[in-house]
């Protein structure tokens, strides 16, 4: 028999995994720019990031030997959650071609504050003056980086990812309550096949020709995004979520250096600012989790 892989180990690959995935979020709101600029509508680009990201979670449902995540007793409660989640992507989608994708991953990390004040409102749960303080702290750098009334970002970038930053905390929300009877390949096979159908009806619509490098394009946004949520998931299976969570904020290192290389645009002061306050109360956030013996494992949102 094979001796146990140490804790620490086990930690690492986490934290790898979890790497992974800002890395490959990062690829995808990439490919979601460089697919607006060759004249891909935004329900092309939602559909394209199911369709082929849909095979690497058949790969990995198959590896995992799982051929009944389909089965749920609770299809209702998937399409609420597929039609939140849905939701959210677009305007997350709508967001990233209106601005710069430093300042578009940057906003998206106030989802985790949204999701603290709805856990309050919605499932009673208590919220102490340590977390307040900390939401506090991270919706005045996210006011930073949006400067009202003076910035040079787009208001209705900033309102879609504003809106997309919500979204995202109602979908944790709503995982939360569907995690506790469904599996995490039932919850992800599901709301892939729900967003699938739904922008697959608007494509007789707005589907179009494309060259061989927009394809590229379109194939490559999948599978970042897919391969994302895969990494995403999988992490929380071999570290606790406090461990983990942190190294989300290197996807504002890719955002940056994609944002030059491939778009020659470089962060404001303001929104370096506005990201260290957001950081610090993300990351103050997290240890009270862990402190508290709140940060277990839970499925993550696509």
């Amino acid at each position: 028999m094979n001796a146990p892989i140490p804790l620490a180990q086990n930690r690492l690959l986490g934290i790898a995994l979890r790497i992974g995935a800002t890395t490959s979020f990062a690829g995808m709101a990439a490919a979601i720019k460089l697919g607006d600029q060759a004249g891909v509508n935004l329900p092309e680009l939602a559909f394209y990031r199911f369709a082929f990201g849909l095979p690497p979670l058949l790969v990995w449902i198959a590896l995992t030997r799982n051929p009944g995540a389909w089965r749920t007793q609770r299809p209702f409660a998937h399409l609420a959650r597929g039609a939140i989640g849905l939701t959210t992507m677009v305007l997350a989608f709508a967001g990233l071609t209106y601005l710069p994708l430093a300042e578009a991953a940057t906003i998206g990390f106030a989802a985790p504050f949204f999701s603290v004040a709805l856990s309050a409102l919605v499932l009673g749960e208590p919220v102490g003056r340590h977390r307040w303080s900390a939401v506090a702290l991270g919706f005045a750098g996210v006011m930073i980086v949006m400067r009202p009334g003076s910035s040079h970002l787009p208001a209705i970038g900033l309102a879609f990812a504003i809106l997309a930053a919500l979204g995202t905390a109602a979908v944790t929300i709503t995982l939360r309550q569907i995690g506790r009877t469904e599996a995490t390949p039932t919850i992800v096979l599901w709301f892939t096949l729900f967003s699938m159908a739904v922008t697959g009806l608007l494509l007789p619509v707005y589907g179009q020709a494309h060259d061989a490098r927009t394809w590229a394009i379109l194939l490559a946004l999948g599978l970042f995004g897919g391969m994302g949520q895969l990494f995403l998931t999988s992490a929380l299976r071999f570290a606790p979520v406090s461990v983990v969570v942190p190294f989300d904020y290197t996807q504002l290192i890719w955002a940056v250096l994609l944002g030059w290389l491939l778009f020659d645009t470089r962060p404001a002061t303001s929104t370096w600012a506005g990201a260290a306050l957001i950081v610090a109360s993300g990351l103050y956030t997290v240890f009270r989790e862990h402190k508290l013996g709140r940060d277990k494992p839970r499925p993550a949102p696509l």
